[in-house]
């Protein structure tokens, strides 16, 4: 059965079956191709008559990524620069003020759809009685790369455009979640990955102030951000690979999207210029982003908005499962390599710390396992505490989570890797190979409705404690109060202290930095 929404900008026609009304979409901003690629969002010119919300819109242009194992995460809808689209679940279009969840999805700023099967809003959107949002932005060299500078500007990106289609997505959201049974005074920002890099984008950027409530930034905060010269030497390199002068304007505009896409990333998916390292991602250009965004959190510019930020125990062996050389690497690799990311002044310190630590506990400490410990700490856990730590200074309503429930995935290869959660927040672990990659079980359902409960809980009350978890209480620098969400979810006071400890005085430009 269809059902008609009227917007600001024209008349939607959506799906109504299983007790939600279902936009799917839905255009949020103008189309960014031709002239208007790689230009900030401008607002919809809007439509006559009655748009068909139905069938999903195009996705960002990206290279394909092929996983057998998660064909829930596949990415199959056309590809298009005119893919400034969102789609909503809610429970009734009948002005009922609910609680708003938007979804910003990961992928590395490269990959990713708001429409990807794995973030169907129905299960959030039944059991909370809320409105759910998935949005698409701009990815890779169409949504992140500075051009201004090395162009003379003549080209203007500064590189966060894909951010800029977030905030537009939100002012969208703002304006017209009304009339889909939303509360516009009452919006929570949620992502992983880039999404919740996302996240921790817009808890700083001036442009995003006043269109959100609260946010929940899951394996993703405030520290993955490029300065002006990395990302100017990032465009230089692609730039040069596609054999284009940054001089001649007319041809980089010229340029096909299959062009760009092979400007970093080959047409397989997994050539890399090992010069760039993620080549892609925000810019602090002094303008969208006008400082380090965990320098502008600690100075308020998220004030009054509560938070939650954990990350997964062990969010790198996701990515050790990819790399071959992972599993041979020795002491010797192991100190050389953490000496890049870290410096000789704190790498040496910190393999010692982790593997004091986890022999104590009881964990491995071989030298593949002390590395996926620190780089998960590195990108993930550390800059969330942070956020937590200088965010909690001001805001009593700030929470901290670990996911601990392992993978049985690869013989237990993967533990409690990237990702893994996902399938427990949105209520998608039936999905084809999330079972393989999740589990399946009592244990597993009770996680995911634990997990569901709380996040929606925080959309509602901006506290995610609930009856089927108990009292979580905020996050503070006494008594660092962290969820543990597993077989048996409890909040435990300051978990793996030590290895925590080790990283003060580690600056923030080297955590999150990829």
């Amino acid at each position: 059965m269809s059902a008609i929404v009227s917007t600001r900008y024209g008349r939607l026609e959506g799906d109504e079956r299983d007790g939600l009304i279902v936009f799917k979409g839905v255009p949020f901003a103008a189309p960014t191709e031709g002239p208007s690629r790689w230009l900030a969002p401008e607002q919809s010119a809007g439509w006559t008559g009655v748009r068909d919300a139905r069938p999903f819109g195009a996705v960002a242009p990206q290279n394909p990524v092929r996983n057998p194992a998660l064909a829930s995460m596949k990415i199959e809808h056309v590809q298009s620069e005119d893919c400034l689209n969102l789609n909503l679940w809610t429970p009734a279009i009948d002005r009922a003020r609910r609680p708003v969840m938007v979804w910003i999805h990961g992928g590395g700023f490269t990959i990713g759809a708001g429409s990807q099967e794995i973030y169907d809003g129905s299960a959030l959107a039944r059991r909370g009685d809320v409105v759910v949002g998935t949005i698409n932005y701009r990815l890779g060299p169409l949504g992140f790369l500075r051009l201004c500078d090395i162009t003379n500007g003549r080209i203007p990106s500064s590189g966060n455009e894909g951010l800029l289609d977030q905030v537009a997505a939100l002012r969208w959201v703002r304006d017209n979640i009304a009339e889909f049974g939303g509360d516009p005074d009452n919006i929570t920002i949620f992502g992983e990955s880039a999404g919740g890099m996302s996240v921790g984008a817009l808890l700083a950027m001036p442009s995003a102030r006043g269109l959100f409530h609260k946010a929940i930034a899951q394996s993703g905060s405030c520290d993955t951000v490029s300065s002006v010269a990395r990302a100017n030497r990032t465009a230089e390199l692609v730039l040069a690979k596609l054999g284009v002068s940054a001089d001649d304007t007319d041809a980089i505009r010229a340029l096909s999207v299959a062009q760009l896409l092979t400007g970093v990333l080959g047409a397989d998916g997994k050539t890399r210029d090992p010069a760039l390292g993620m080549a892609y991602q925000p810019v602090v250009d002094g303008a969208v982003v006008p400082r380090p965004l965990i320098e502008m959190v600690a100075q308020g510019s998220a004030s009054g908005i509560a938070v939650m930020v954990g990350s997964n125990l062990e969010e790198w062996k996701l990515f050790a499962a990819m790399d071959p050389a992972f599993h041979s690497l020795d002491q010797v690799g192991l100190a050389a390599t953490m000496r890049k990311r870290l410096t000789a002044d704190f790498a040496d310190s910190l393999i010692a710390t982790y593997h004091r630590a986890r022999s104590t506990a009881g964990r491995l400490c071989s030298p593949p396992e002390l590395y996926s410990a620190i780089e998960t700490d590195r990108v993930f856990r550390m800059p969330g505490v942070r956020l937590a730590e200088l965010h909690g200074r001001s805001e009593r309503r700030v929470y901290n989570y670990i996911f601990t429930w392992r993978s049985p995935a690869l013989g237990g290869m993967l533990g409690s890797c990237h990702a893994l959660e996902l399938g427990f927040v949105f209520g998608t672990n039936h999905l084809p190979g999330m079972r393989l990659f999740a589990g399946e079980g009592p244990a597993v359902k009770k996680l995911a409705g634990e997990m569901q409960d709380a996040w929606l809980a925080f959309a509602r009350h901006g506290d995610p404690s609930c009856p089927s978890l108990g009292v979580w209480p905020g996050y503070n620098e006494t008594r660092r109060a962290t969820m543990l969400f597993g077989e048996t979810s409890t909040v435990v006071d300051a978990p793996f202290e030590e290895e925590r400890r080790s990283w003060d005085g580690v600056p923030n430009g080297i955590l999150g930095a990829l």
